[in-house]
C-alpha cells in the first residue's frame, strides 16, 4: 500500500472509478485514493457540524488534499437530497441560484514537506452559487463536466429555523441499558408553520458526535398537539450507547514525542509514528478525559500555515488481544476515517505478537479515535469490544427536524439543536 501511494506522489494517479451517486446512507465518500484529509465545517469554527441557516451570511468551508505535485482543475456542484439522503429529484435550478458547476479557485502546493500534495479550499455559498431551499445536500467535487463521476462527496445541511427545538440527554430508563446508554428527549414547537398532520409530516433525526453510521433517523413523535411534538418514550429508538471518551494522539510535531506516542522515525521516504500499545477498556470503570468527540484538528508546531505546512506520516496502531475476535473485524474509527468500515481502516490480527495492527497515512494534527467492532452478520448483538460503554460519557448530539407537507416536493429542514450531556 505505501509503495502504491509513493508512486502516486510522483505521477498523476489512477483512473477514477465511475460513480453516478453515492449509495443512500453513505454520503461522505472518497472515490480517489490520492485525496486525503477532507474536512467540512462552518467557516469560523473548525469543530462545528456542517449546518448553516438559509439566506444567512453563514458559510461552510470545504478543504482537502490531493497527493502529488500536479494540480488538477476541479469543480464542485450540489445535489439536494431527501431526509434519507437519496436524491430529491429536484432540478438544480430549483435549489440553487447560480451555475450548476463551479471551479474551485483556491489551491496551494504543500511547502517543505516530505509528502507532496496540493491543498484545495472552498467557502460556500459564494458569489458563484447560493442555495435557495432548506434540507439535506451533498457537495460533489469532480473534474469539469463530470459531476456524475465525483472524486469526493460530503454532506451538509441548510436549515430554515421555523421550529423551536429543545433536547436533553440523560441516563437510560430501561434497566438493561441504564449503565451503558444515554436517552435523548426532544421537544419541537412550531413557529410560523402550519402543520396539519405531524405524525406523517414531521420527522426527526439524531446524530451522536456527527456520525451518520449510528444515527437515529425518521423518528416519529409519541406526543402530538397542534403546536408541539415531543419524543420521549420511544423504547430503544432514542437510545445511544454512551461509549467511552475517545483515544487520542498528537502529532503536530515530529521532533517531540507527545503523550501516547512511543517513537517517531524517518526511513528516507516517510515519517513513521508508532503509538503506544492501546489498552483494553471494555471492563474498566469510566474515567473522564477531555476530547474532541471523535473529531480532529490539523496543526503543525514547526510551521505557520497548517493547511500546507503540515506533513503526512504513517501512524501505526497496536491493540493487544490474547485471541482474535471471532465473527467480525476491528477497525480504527473517527471523523478522520469518515467512520467507515472499509479495508483501509481494518486492523489485522498478528498471531505471533497477539496484537491487532493497522497503519494509516494521516496529516499532522491532533486526532481522536476509537476501535469499533463490525460483526459479519448484520443485526448482531451490540458490543463495544475493547472500548466499553458508560452512561456518564460526554457526547455531543445534533437534532435535525424535517417537515414535508402532503403537497410538497421535498423535505424541509425546519430546526436543529445541539446538546451535550455533562460528564459525571
Amino acid at each position: 500500500m505505501r509503495f502504491i501511494l509513493y508512486a502516486l506522489f510522483l505521477v498523476t494517479g489512477p483512473a477514477l472509478s465511475a460513480m453516478l451517486l453515492p449509495d443512500a446512507g453513505t454520503g461522505d465518500n472518497i472515490f480517489d485514493e490520492r485525496i486525503k484529509t477532507v474536512i467540512i465545517h462552518r467557516e469560523e469554527w473548525n469543530l462545528s457540524q456542517p449546518v448553516i441557516e438559509l439566506f444567512s451570511s453563514q458559510k461552510l468551508k470545504l478543504e482537502f488534499d490531493l497527493l502529488g505535485t500536479t494540480y488538477e482543475d476541479l469543480y464542485y456542484s450540489f445535489i439536494h437530497c431527501t431526509r434519507d439522503w437519496e436524491p430529491s429529484g429536484l432540478f438544480s435550478t430549483d435549489y440553487t441560484d447560480g451555475f450548476h458547476e463551479n471551479r474551485i479557485e483556491q489551491y496551494s502546493p504543500s511547502f517543505n514537506t516530505t509528502v507532496n500534495y496540493i491543498h484545495y479550499s472552498l467557502a460556500f455559498p459564494n458569489e458563484e452559487v447560493k442555495v435557495t431551499l432548506s434540507g439535506n445536500y451533498l457537495i460533489l467535487v469532480h473534474r469539469p463536466g463530470e459531476s456524475d463521476k465525483p472524486l469526493l462527496t460530503r454532506r451538509f445541511m441548510v436549515v430554515e429555523n421555523l421550529a423551536a427545538v429543545k433536547a436533553s440527554v440523560r441516563r437510560a430508563d430501561m434497566g438493561m441499558y441504564r449503565d451503558t446508554h444515554q436517552q435523548i428527549e426532544i421537544s419541537v414547537t412550531f413557529e410560523g408553520l402550519r402543520v396539519t398532520d405531524a405524525r406523517s409530516e414531521v420527522f426527526s433525526a439524531v446524530l451522536q458526535n456527527g456520525r451518520w453510521d449510528n444515527a437515529k433517523t425518521n423518528l416519529v413523535a409519541d406526543f402530538i398537539s397542534p403546536s408541539e411534538v415531543r419524543y420521549t418514550s420511544l423504547g430503544t429508538k432514542n437510545l445511544f450507547a454512551g461509549g467511552n471518551e475517545f483515544r487520542q494522539f498528537d502529532i503536530r510535531s515530529f521532533r517531540y514525542q507527545s503523550e501516547f506516542v512511543r517513537n517517531i522515525t524517518y526511513d528516507g521516504i516517510f515519517t513513521n509514528v508508532n503509538l503506544q500499545p492501546s489498552e483494553n477498556r471494555e471492563f474498566r470503570p469510566y474515567f473522564f478525559r477531555n476530547d474532541f468527540n471523535g473529531k480532529y484538528v490539523i496543526g503543525v508546531q514547526e510551521g505557520i500555515n497548517p493547511a500546507v505546512d503540515a506533513d503526512y506520516a504513517w501512524v501505526y496502531f497496536t491493540l493487544p488481544a490474547p485471541l482474535r475476535v471471532e465473527e467480525g473485524d476491528i477497525y480504527v474509527a473517527g471523523e478522520f476515517t469518515l467512520w467507515r468500515a472499509i479495508p483501509e481502516y481494518m486492523m489485522k490480527y498478528n498471531i505471533e505478537t497477539r496484537e491487532y495492527e493497522a497503519s494509516l497515512l494521516v496529516k499532522q494534527g491532533w486526532y481522536n479515535y476509537e476501535y469499533i467492532f463490525v460483526p459479519d452478520k448484520p443485526g448482531a448483538d451490540e458490543r463495544l469490544w475493547f472500548e466499553g460503554s458508560h452512561f456518564e460519557t460526554e457526547n455531543e448530539y445534533l437534532v435535525l427536524v424535517y417537515y414535508r407537507s402532503r403537497n410538497s416536493r421535498y423535505d424541509r429542514l425546519i430546526g436543529t439543536f445541539t446538546v451535550r450531556n455533562p460528564a459525571a
